[in-house]
């Protein structure tokens, strides 16, 4: 059978679950409790365990991130991307950077080593500080601005992606997003798979996927990949890196699950922090060439370990726990900043950093759901709390100033500077308690509200382990989201939305003191939107226009440049539309746009002792025109091709937007063909044009410094077999 007519089947079969189990939940039935169901297999290809998702939209697909009570993105009155991980792997994406900014709409990347490589923007705003990141449903926080874990696709079940304010869901940071990365669950199906890949710069990737039951009430998953490469850019560019990810699930009864698992990444990147401009451009002479020391060290460990129970004592009565410990470890020791002196003609290097991160949270989330009526018509509620514990201890060396020159072409990196070397200078203990619930009134089959509520309360202790001095801080945000949905027919839905949002005036856990006094930041948005089915399931499309609005943003003080204050107010107002077209048997076209206006529109600063209003200016990092295209062509049996564009619009390094980095276009391909029912070969080519782009950039007093690029032109050879 053909790739694309076996896909469309399973596509099928899996709506036609889906919906039978989205009538099920709202029939609100009290017969005798079900049993908890497992997560369901996603695979490729011959099918051994059930029907992957499609490739599309799914917009009919159960998710928690738009809301705890389980809706489909149908029923949320909010913009919501769900991609299947087996989407993601189909299409060569082994990242979730890639992931998400290459199907998503609307969001891009600015991964640097410095943030983790894992940063995202949205909707006008940038950083992990306002597009918060997710692990299974937890939030994780983030050490001076750093998210390391996940970063891998291999045990990826899928993502949702919730664009606009979400603090009511998952407390402050999260005004412009949430990404939440959904990992396989265990299974009762024996399932096996592997992958192999050999491409470009010495890259090798080895993966393992394994599951299937132990015995009647106990089932296990396990995935292993392991990557590394030497690299594009020269010397030392290689990266390697290690995800282990296992999970046990026992059905102790029909009405109650128990799942144990346990993360494990490791991760060597890549120790390139960019390359110079010259002349406002990236000369082909240099492109390749890495300035960073030559025994600069990047290393990032992190261990993840949930218990999750959920309990259905009833059709109506839905109980779900997960309790946690994350342990990162993170390590920085690298020249960071490069500038090419037009007198000198030299590289000039900056910023020798060295800095250690150890960070452990502990944490528990419960929430219970009920279904039954309210003033006569049907409701489901939902209530919780979520509490935490993290320790933070961060060490630096940014007592050290130093600065060293080398020629562009011919240079000696050097060694990290013996006295620059690290030195203990704070720690925190943060507490947090927060309590949230969610409540969806459904007036008639047509018409649904639903409303949100959540109080968060964390508390931050700081003390600086060079002098001993200390400081207390305690923040209270209250958040808030009022919905609507109206569906004219089951497949269309319209909607309205009102949410409120707060940020963090930096990162929470590495608050300094200088930035102690200062109130959260706060948002609100306004969004309408439409969202249908058509076709018989062949078509999926969205559309969303929205307004959010954010106060309190922090600039130094008019002539005090070593002071911050908060001024100011940051807005964006755009229009997002996503497709899913499955034509004919043999063509599927995925695609989205995002197109918006952001801004600040009060924002002072002091510059050279002058103040200077960045008023009207475009945001740091944030482009004004996002899409994806994707289309595949199943142009023989056993045989497809996929072609994908990702169009990011013109970004700036500097409020003043003197500094631009230019608009880019890349192109991949692939192609597959599936050897035999259990194994497939997998062509694809990245940066097919080998487009010169830049991720994200630096600029000083106006003017651009360094770019950090993207890789050139790779080519990769993949082989899977099932077992």
């Amino acid at each position: 059978m053909p790739i694309a007519a076996e896909a469309e089947t399973r596509e099928i079969l899996t709506r036609e679950v889906q919906t039978r189990e989205v009538q099920t939940r709202e029939v609100q039935t009290r017969e005798a409790p079900p049993a908890v169901t497992l997560e369901t297999l996603e695979v490729s290809g011959s099918g051994r365990g059930g029907p992957p998702p499609a490739e599309g939209l799914n917009l009919r697909s159960v998710g928690r991130s738009a809301s705890r009570l389980g809706l489909t993105p149908l029923e949320t009155p909010a913009s919501v991307d769900v991609i299947a991980g087996e989407t993601t792997r189909l299409r060569g994406q082994n990242t979730v950077a890639e992931a998400v900014t290459q199907n998503a709409t609307g969001i891009t990347t600015v991964a640097a080593p410095g943030n983790g490589n894992g940063a995202f923007t949205a909707r006008g705003f940038a950083g992990p500080n306002s597009i918060q990141q997710l692990y299974d449903g937890t939030r994780l926080f983030v050490g001076a601005g750093t998210v390391t874990f996940p970063f891998d696709t291999w045990n990826v079940e899928r993502i949702e992606v919730l664009r606009g304010p979400a603090s009511v869901l998952y407390g402050d940071g999260a005004i412009g997003g949430v990404v939440n990365v959904v990992t396989k669950k265990p299974v009762f199906t024996p399932l096996n798979e592997a992958r192999a890949a050999l491409g470009s710069d010495g890259l090798a990737r080895l993966a393992l996927d394994s599951g299937g039951p132990i015995d009647e009430a106990l089932a296990y998953r396990l995935n292993i990949s392991g990557n590394r490469a030497e690299g594009w850019i020269a010397p030392d560019g290689r990266f390697r890196n290690l995800a282990v990810s296992g999970a046990l699930t026992l059905q102790a009864t029909p009405d109650l699950a128990v799942t144990l698992s346990h993360d494990f990444g490791y991760q060597e990147p890549t120790r390139y922090w960019g390359t110079p401009l010259v002349n406002g451009r990236i000369l082909e002479s240099i492109r390749f060439n890495n300035y960073n020391v030559r025994d600069a060290q990047v290393l990032w460990t992190d261990n993840w370990t949930q218990l999750r129970t959920e309990w259905t004592p009833s059709a109506d009565v839905t109980v779900r726990n997960t309790a946690y410990r994350l342990q990162s470890r993170r390590q920085w020791r690298d020249v960071e900043q490069y500038a090419f002196n037009r007198d000198t003609g030299r590289i000039d290097r900056s910023d020798y950093l060295e800095i250690d991160h150890s960070q452990e949270q502990i944490g528990n989330r419960l929430d219970a759901t009920v279904r039954g009526s309210l003033f006569g018509f049907r409701n489901e509620v939902l209530a919780g709390f979520d509490v935490n514990h993290i320790a933070f201890r961060h060490t630096n060396n940014f007592f050290f100033d130093t600065r060293t020159s080398v020629d562009p072409f011919a240079y000696d990196p050097g060694l990290f500077p013996a006295e620059g070397r690290a030195r203990p200078a704070y720690a925190t203990r943060t507490s947090q308690a927060s309590v949230f619930a969610e409540n969806r009134l459904i007036l008639s089959d047509q018409v649904s509200l639903l409303a949100g509520v959540r109080y968060d309360a964390p508390v931050l202790h700081r003390t600086d382990l060079v002098t001993g001095a200390s400081f207390d801080r305690d923040f209270r945000a209250l958040s808030y989201r009022f919905g609507a949905v109206y569906n004219p027919t089951p497949l269309l839905a319209l909607y309205a939305q009102y949410a409120t949002a707060t940020d963090p005036v930096g990162s929470l856990i590495s608050l300094s003191q200088s930035l102690a006094t200062f109130r959260l930041s706060t948002g609100e948005q306004v969004e309408v939107g439409a969202k249908g089915v058509a076709f018989g399931g062949r078509a999926e499309w969205t559309l969303a226009g929205y307004r959010i609005v954010k106060d309190n943003l922090i600039s130094t003080v008019p002539g005090e440049p070593t002071r911050a204050t908060q001024v100011g107010q940051q807005s964006s107002v755009g229009v997002e539309a996503a497709v899913s077209l499955h034509l004919a048997e043999a063509w599927r076209i995925d695609a989205n746009l995002a197109l918006l206006h952001a801004q600040y529109d009060r924002f002072d600063q002091a510059v050279g002792g002058t103040v200077v209003s960045f008023a009207g200016r475009q945001p740091i990092d944030v482009p004004e025109r996002v899409g994806n295209l994707w289309v595949n062509w199943a142009f023989a049996p056993a045989w497809e091709a996929r072609v994908g564009l990702q169009h990011v619009g013109e970004t700036f390094s500097d409020f003043g937007n003197q500094a631009p980095r230019p608009a880019y276009t890349l192109v991949n391909a692939g192609l597959d063909h599936q050897v035999t029912p259990d194994s497939r070969l997998s062509l694809r080519a990245y940066n097919l044009f080998d487009t010169i782009y830049a991720i994200s950039g630096n600029a000083v007093n106006g003017v651009g410094t360094n770019w950090l690029l993207g890789r050139p032109r790779s080519v990769e050879v993949a082989y899977s077999v099932r077992f």
